[in-house]
């Protein structure tokens, strides 16, 4: 059944998955606004109190899998889970303004368009090239996605959507500043001087609308450490999977490094052995023939490792 609903969720999320009900920012940040005016808000104040507040609706969810007890309802639920878990619409936009900018030639406004990538996502290493970012974001929202689901169902992914979503600047960013970049996204699609003049009008107040969210969100002090560990594993089995689907001899040596170093983030090592996975001439970098190759060679590496969850549950590892 994992299986199935990995592939169920996957070809819906291609083809059909639009509208903000299928992503899961908004979700979380009903979640977050929820935690801040109800009664578990001591329970998210609390410091230690604070690890069972970021892993609570997965505990939840888990439980009514449990008293339902249903094979076909769980089925259905975890597909839609897994739906929203890995909805990502709005990067999608995004790298689909990027594409347009380079096919007309308008290198300004591709970068405007990766500038707001790297910024929604939290991206804050200059020197990664605009396909590492892009493999890093197909890690987040498909690659850890599906190995949470596939060891612990629609619980694990639903934990792991939830603190990635919180560990992304772009969820409590006020509405007025989302609304503007959204408009930006499409002055982008025009041209660089109607992004620049969209620019110009960008609410002064915007940013001082998100800091309390921002703020509140700071005081949660084991989101990072969890995130950390909920990529660490993650990142390194992904990264095993880029190198087989990749420049073998390469990617491998950039990625043994990693395994006995317990404290590189998930980030470098899944653009690292990227990178040597796709060697490309110096020159290609920062160009849609580097974007291109970088997202195909993590489209295989989500190919692989379903193939690898299909070999699993033949063998009864993975139900």
């Amino acid at each position: 059944m994992t299986l199935i609903s990995m592939l169920i969720a996957l070809i819906v999320e291609r083809l059909a998955v639009r509208s903000d009900a299928w992503q899961f920012w908004p979700y979380a940040r009903k979640y977050l606004s929820f935690s801040r005016t109800s009664a578990i808000a001591r329970l998210a104040s609390h410091p230690q109190g604070q690890y069972l507040w970021l892993v609570l609706p997965g505990l939840l969810y888990a439980l009514l899998l449990w008293l339902i007890d249903s094979g076909l309802v769980s089925l259905v639920l975890n597909t839609l889970v897994l739906l929203v878990c890995i909805g990502c619409w709005h990067y999608r936009q995004q790298y689909k303004h990027y594409l347009n900018a380079t096919e007309r030639g308008d290198n300004e406004a591709a970068f405007l368009t990766m500038q707001q990538i790297s910024k929604d996502a939290g991206l804050t290493e200059q020197e990664l090239s605009y396909g590492q970012r892009l493999v890093w974001l197909n890690f987040r929202y498909y690659a850890a996605v599906l190995f949470w689901f596939a060891l612990f169902g629609g619980a694990g992914a639903l934990t792991y959507a939830l603190l990635r979503q919180l560990s992304e600047p772009v969820l409590w960013q006020a509405d007025a500043e989302t609304a503007v970049t959204e408009t930006e996204l499409v002055a982008v699609e025009e041209g660089t001087e109607t992004y620049q003049a969209q620019q110009a009008e960008v609410d002064p107040d915007a940013e001082s609308n998100a800091a309390p969210a921002s703020q509140w969100l700071d005081d949660l002090q084991p989101l990072q450490r969890l995130m950390f560990w909920a990529d660490w594993l993650p990142a390194r089995i992904f990264g095993l999977g880029l190198a087989l689907v990749g420049h073998f001899s390469r990617a491998s040596a950039a990625l043994i490094g990693f395994f006995a170093n317990t404290h590189a983030p998930a980030s470098t090592v899944i653009t690292t052995v990227a990178k040597a996975a796709e060697p490309l001439p110096e020159d290609s970098y920062n160009c849609s023939e580097e974007t291109a190759c970088m997202v195909q060679l993590s489209k295989r590496n989500v190919l692989f490792f379903l193939a690898l969850v299909a070999v699993l549950t033949l063998s009864g590892w993975v139900r």
